[in-house]
């Protein structure tokens, strides 16, 4: 089987057990990705599959890293799919350019960069080098919808 960037997307997502194929659901007035010229910025993305966030609560006291982990992973993926949506093709994608995890965490929790290790994980492991990035990794008192990770994305596209 070729080992397209396709392919390798589609591993990730059986990987996790989640489908990202159809509508990936915004709420508000604002668009989910915004072309600039070669960039284009992907809006924040939350652990939501559907209608449902699945990764929810403060990493350290109600949710483990692991767990979290797994939130990095399917924001990183929904940043992907809209952006294999707005492009046409993830082949697009000259490189990654930058990503903001923003993690909710409990007053002690200092893991936030081993959070975001699983979603710059997703992105090599889908675009290969293309995937590499700069980051920030932040911790935060909230989060939309309660959500425990959420992912925003630059990307240069050709």
């Amino acid at each position: 089987m070729e080992d397209s960037r396709e392919t390798r997307f589609a591993a990730v997502a059986a990987d996790l057990g989640y489908s990202f194929d159809g509508e990936i659901k915004i709420g508000g007035n604002y668009v989910p990705v915004m072309q600039h010229g070669d960039q284009v910025f992907v809006s924040g993305q939350i652990p939501r599959v559907g209608d449902t966030v699945v990764v929810t609560g403060r990493v350290g006291s109600e949710t483990s890293v692991q767990q979290a982990q797994l939130a990095a992973r399917i924001c990183a993926m929904r940043a992907l799919a809209l952006l294999r949506q707005s492009l046409g093709s993830l082949d697009r994608v000259k490189q990654v350019l930058r990503i903001t995890v923003f993690v909710q965490s409990a007053q002690d929790f200092t893991q936030q960069s081993e959070v975001a290790d699983a979603a710059s994980d997703v992105l090599y492991a889908v675009l290969g080098p293309a995937g590499a990035h700069t980051r920030t990794s932040v911790g935060v008192v909230q989060l939309p919808k309660s959500a425990s990770v959420e992912i925003d994305l630059i990307a240069a596209v050709g």
